[in-house]
């Protein structure tokens, strides 16, 4: 495994309007002055964590996914982030993997979040994403799942690092402190957590709080309530440290998810 270096961007979301969305994102990252292996964007980041899917909706080879294949290929990294996708006449909360050749992946957000009425427009995904860079086993996944360690669990040690990319309101901004760096000592793992900023188009405040954690839970990034861009690096032997020094993964229970 080499160093991976990574650039979050912890953004104001214009509410369902995908053109300035990526517009300002497309502007944002043109700061961006050294190399980057991965650029990871919020939750719904084209359009806000909206539940008017059926107009803002597109499908896999609409204009966003294109945008985020020339951007992963301009910057020459992965680009990463969630959407509403249709598909097959259902609705996805769908978090694309996007490499620089052009090919990707995807992870369908499993919890869906009925005090938002998520679970009513959207079909939950059955699959959990691990994807490799530079030797790096990565689970990305979306916003809610983070409150449910059994979905998260380190499994066989099969990551090295989870990524969650969110929309989550400032007022449970403690749960999100609390729960980041718990999923990283529990898990033996980097967790980087992207999280937007600013009022939705239903005035609900979202401080950001996006944070990088290390397997021993001290903070490498954290970021709030302004607009972010920032690029860090987290380094393979700190992770290859504590698991060696403290083994625990291995004595954890054997489980399977239905």
């Amino acid at each position: 495994m080499d160093n991976l270096k990574i650039t979050v961007f912890q953004g104001y979301l214009f509410w369902e309007n995908a053109d300035k969305n990526l517009q300002n994102i497309s502007l944002r990252l043109s700061n961006i002055r050294e190399k980057t292996d991965l650029i990871i964007l919020p939750e719904m980041f084209n359009t806000g964590f909206t539940m008017n899917v059926e107009p803002l909706a597109e499908e896999m080879d609409g204009k966003t996914v294109q945008w985020m294949a020339a951007t992963a290929k301009k910057y020459d990294c992965v680009v990463t982030g969630s959407l509403i996708i249709k598909e097959n006449n259902k609705y996805y909360n769908r978090l694309v993997w996007m490499r620089p050749d052009g090919s990707h992946e995807h992870y369908d957000k499993r919890h869906l979040f009925a005090l938002g009425k998520e679970h009513e427009k959207f079909t939950a995904g059955s699959k959990r994403l691990i994807v490799d860079l530079k030797g790096w086993n990565i689970c990305p996944m979306i916003c809610y799942d983070l409150r449910f360690p059994v979905w998260q669990r380190n499994v066989n040690g099969e990551y090295d690092l989870l990524l969650i990319v969110a929309n989550w309101p400032e007022r449970r901004a403690l749960h999100w402190r609390t729960l980041i760096p718990a999923r990283a000592v529990e898990n033996q793992s980097y967790v980087v957590a992207v999280n937007r900023v600013g009022h939705d188009g239903n005035e609900v405040y979202h401080s950001g709080d996006s944070t990088c954690i290390d397997p021993n839970g001290k903070v490498i990034y954290y970021k709030r309530d302004e607009e972010d861009l920032y690029t860090f690096t987290i380094a393979a032997i700190e992770l290859e440290k504590t698991r060696r020094a403290l083994p625990f993964l291995k004595d954890a229970d054997s489980f399977t998810i239905n």
